[in-house]
C-alpha cells in the first residue's frame, strides 16, 4: 500500500466479541499499512469469546466526530445486545457511508450495518442464523450465502471462518479508494 496514512476504526462489543474477527481483520489491515483504532461502547480491557483481551482506549463517544477511511463492526455473541441498536454507532456508520468511506461488518456485526440502513438494496452476507438473516432482509439487504460480499464500499463477512478473507477484502477496497 502506497498511502500509509489510511485509518480504520474497528468496533467491538465490550464483551464476547469474536476474537478471530477482530484479530485477523486487524492483522490484514496493519500488514498493509493501515493504522487501526479499536473502540467499543466502553473503554478498558475487553474480553472476547475465546479469551483474547483487547485494551480499548476510546469509546464510541470519543470517536464520534473523527473520520476514518473504514469503519468495521466486529461480530460475536455480545453484538446483538451492545451494538445492534447503538445510536452512536449508527450515526458513525451513516456518516462514513455518506462520505464514501468503507463500511464493513462481519458475523453479527453485519446486523448493526443493516440497522443503520446501509444494506438496503445491496447484496450482503451475515452469520448464518435464522434471526440474523431475517433482520438483514427486513432492512432491505439481498442476502447471499457466501463468506464475503463486496458491494461497492460496503463489505460484509459471514463469520469467523471468513475473517482472513474479510480483512483482505477491506484492504483491496481501501486500495481502490485512494
Amino acid at each position: 500500500m502506497q498511502n500509509t496514512k489510511l485509518r480504520a476504526l474497528l468496533v467491538i462489543s465490550p464483551e464476547k466479541y469474536r476474537d478471530e474477527e477482530l484479530n485477523h481483520t486487524k492483522q490484514a489491515l496493519e500488514r498493509n499499512g493501515v493504522e487501526v483504532m479499536v473502540a467499543s461502547t466502553r473503554t478498558g480491557s475487553l474480553e472476547g469469546m475465546l479469551g483474547h483481551v483487547e485494551n480499548v482506549d476510546k469509546s464510541l463517544a470519543d470517536v464520534a466526530g473523527e473520520n476514518y477511511d473504514a469503519v468495521v463492526v466486529v461480530g460475536g455473541s455480545g453484538a446483538p445486545g451492545r451494538l445492534w441498536d447503538n445510536a452512536r454507532l449508527r450515526e458513525i456508520l451513516r456518516r462514513h457511508h455518506a462520505m464514501g468511506k468503507v463500511v464493513a461488518g462481519i458475523c453479527l456485526g453485519c446486523v448493526a450495518v443493516a440497522k443503520a440502513g446501509l444494506l438496503r438494496g445491496i447484496e450482503a452476507t451475515v452469520y448464518k442464523s435464522p434471526e440474523s438473516i431475517k433482520v438483514l432482509r427486513e432492512h432491505g439487504a439481498i442476502y447471499k450465502n457466501c463468506p464475503v460480499v463486496v458491494s461497492g464500499f460496503v463489505i460484509t463477512g459471514a463469520g469467523p471462518a471468513a475473517a482472513r478473507e474479510f480483512g483482505l477484502a477491506i484492504v483491496k477496497v481501501l486500495n481502490k479508494s485512494v
